[in-house]
């Protein structure tokens, strides 16, 4: 397992969420922010790589409108650092006997951002909306409904009985954010208009194409506890952050080497050799989600598991994440669907079959299989450079075996088709981002590359019914370990995100998205 980070040209250990900080004294540069009496600026200023679609935290799945959203609105429950669903807005709550009503306390005196205190029917308004209009909610809880008790207590009312129903609600994608009453009525199918909830900063202003501006909530009410990933004690620790706009990367690059912003957000893995030699900056490393192949398994001599075994067992992973990332310090090898640290989900059942890099075995299984040299294609596309480079590097490694790989390349609009199509391909490579529950893993969606086992589905309804996180967990390993020992798909690696910070920023963490809310700089 790799993990290497580095400030200026100084590798440091990395921390357990993969996170680099640190600081080596850099000056950092003077903005002309008016500074506070502490000694730190009262501005932030975060360039960022493109225009958020819109601020409606709880309909858009997108990392931006997700990044600054946790700064703004905040959720019943979220995810601590240990991705654990930990009590926000959320007092505490209990379960009925058959799992299907959850009865849940809200916190008094919690105002949001236009001054009105928050109580059930706000609760009830959001998380039925929520429900509705987040994909990942509707797939999983649709049908299920929240309904008032009294002004600080609601119940939640389960389509069906499973043990994940407080993650679900905690998940940081599509969040389950929690807005006013007037608010959600008087949304469209366009989204909210009035970005108002309950967090530590609020929304100033929104100039499209050039910045969102958040100012502190002088009023803001943290939940109780250490600050933990996305719970926890939250300070709006700089007066107002600005998420800058900037879509040309060596613009958000020069931009943070200049002292114009203090952060830059989204470095391409090609500047990142290059900016470890500055040391006025901080490079932080976090780790983002898997680079997976996946195999046909219906199609042909694909349908054959041993030959799909052969396949696995010629695998060298280190060499194809090293050919994706270019850095051994921006991937990290595990076994893992999930991110390993996740304690709850983080696994590594199956790995005898993971990155065992073993020709001679590969060879014995193929013919094993009774293989007769069928050309095998794997479809790729060169708009994303580190799938297309990690699929040149499996072809060579499947011929070094005796399989017969061809590669072919298409624009990812047409890749995209031909990966969906069963008779149109028999491996492909995608990167993919971690989800908060592996049930919601595209690996175990039969339309995403044909995998259509009574073992997947039997293996998902074990773990929603399961009765605790324990029994939870195993039903995973297991399902996991299907997966590998199936040769359905592998992870090759773990991919991280590169950010940019001057040495003169303090206080960042890093948990699904950056977080800004205990973030100083010095001037």
């Amino acid at each position: 397992m790799k993990r290497r980070s580095f400030i200026g040209a100084a590798a440091l250990l990395m921390s357990s969420a993969l996170v680099l900080a640190g600081c080596s004294g850099g000056s950092g540069s003077d903005k002309g922010d008016s500074g506070s009496s502490s000694g730190t600026k009262e501005e932030l200023h975060v360039a960022i790589s493109a225009n958020p679609p819109s601020l409606d935290q709880q309909s858009i799945n997108s990392n931006i409108v997700g990044g600054i959203g946790v700064h703004v609105y905040e959720s019943l429950f979220a995810m601590n650092k240990d991705y654990e669903p930990t009590p926000v807005l959320a007092e505490s709550y209990t379960v009925s006997d058959d799992g299907m009503t959850y009865t849940i306390k809200i916190r008094q005196g919690v105002k949001f951002h236009n001054g009105e205190e928050m109580t059930a029917d706000d609760v009830v308004a959001s998380m039925n909306r929520w429900i509705e209009v987040s994909a990942k909610a509707n797939t999983l809880i649709g049908g299920s409904v929240f309904e008032k008790v009294d002004d600080y207590t609601v119940n939640l009312k389960v389509n069906q009985a499973s043990s994940d129903i407080i993650m679900i609600l905690a998940s940081p994608i599509q969040a389950a954010a929690i807005y006013p009453q007037e608010a959600v009525e008087s949304a469209t199918t366009e989204g909210v208009s009035e970005y108002i909830g309950t967090g530590p900063y609020k929304v100033a202003e929104w100039k499209q194409d050039q910045y969102v501006k958040l100012e502190a909530f002088e009023d803001y009410q943290p939940s109780e506890g250490e600050a933990s990933g996305l719970a926890g004690k939250k300070e709006a620790a700089t007066q107002t952050i600005y998420y800058d706009v900037v879509t040309d990367a060596s613009t958000r690059i020069a931009g943070v080497q200049s002292g114009e912003y203090d952060v830059a957000e989204e470095i391409p893995i090609d500047n990142y050799e290059d900016l470890t030699d500055d040391s006025a900056l901080t490079l932080n490393v976090d780790r983002g989600g898997t680079l997976n192949l996946f195999l046909n398994t219906t199609e042909g001599v694909m349908a054959n598991q041993t030959f799909r075994q052969a396949a696995l067992a010629a695998l060298n992973c280190d060499d194809i994440m090293l050919a994706a990332y270019g850095n051994p310090d921006l991937y990290e090898l595990s076994a893992s669907w999930s991110d390993p640290t996740d304690v709850q989900w983080g696994t590594d059942a199956g790995s005898e079959y993971y990155n065992q890099h073993d020709t001679e075995k590969a060879k014995e299984l193929l013919k094993e299989a009774g293989y007769n040299n069928e050309k095998i294609v794997l479809v790729t596309t060169q708009d994303y450079p580190e799938m297309y480079n990690a699929t040149l590097v499996v072809q060579e490694q499947l011929k070094q075996a005796g399989i017969n790989a061809e590669v072919e390349t298409y624009d990812f609009s047409t890749f995209m088709e031909h990966r969906s199509n069963p008779q149109q391909f028999d491996m492909f490579i995608t990167s993919n981002s971690y989800n908060m529950l592996p049930i919601q893993l595209s690996v175990l969606d039969s339309g995403w590359a044909g995998l259509n086992s009574s073992e997947v589905s039997e293996g998902i309804q074990a773990i929603r019914s399961a009765a605790s996180d324990e029994e939870a967990a195993a039903a995973w390993e297991k399902l996991q370990k299907f997966l590998y020992e199936y040769s359905a798909a592998t992870v090759l690696g773990h991919y991280t995100g590169v950010t940019a910070m001057s040495n003169d920023v303090a206080g960042y963490d890093y948990l699904r998205f950056p977080i800004y809310w205990n973030v100083t700089v010095a001037e």
